[in-house]
């Protein structure tokens, strides 16, 4: 596997103000299409999520979704 390397400045950013939201590959209203995945990776976001928020309820299928809370541990 080869490492590809995407500095800060070329990542996709949004801030919805309850989700600051930093995506290696394409995603949401952000789109480059040199960007759209990594092997079967499709999603790597670095996501900061306001307490007592969150995404409302949405339909994933055929994926493994993994939370990491730097506070609390992993799926916490």
């Amino acid at each position: 596997m080869k490492t590809v390397y995407y500095p800060a400045p070329e990542r996709g950013h949004v801030n919805f103000g309850w989700l600051d939201s930093h995506h290696s590959f394409s995603f949401g209203n952000w789109y480059d299409p040199e960007k759209v995945h990594f092997g079967a990776l499709r999603v790597l976001n670095d996501d900061t999520v306001k307490g007592g928020k969150g995404f409302d309820t949405h339909p994933h299928e055929n994926m493994e979704i993994i939370s990491h809370s730097p506070e609390r541990g992993p799926g916490a």
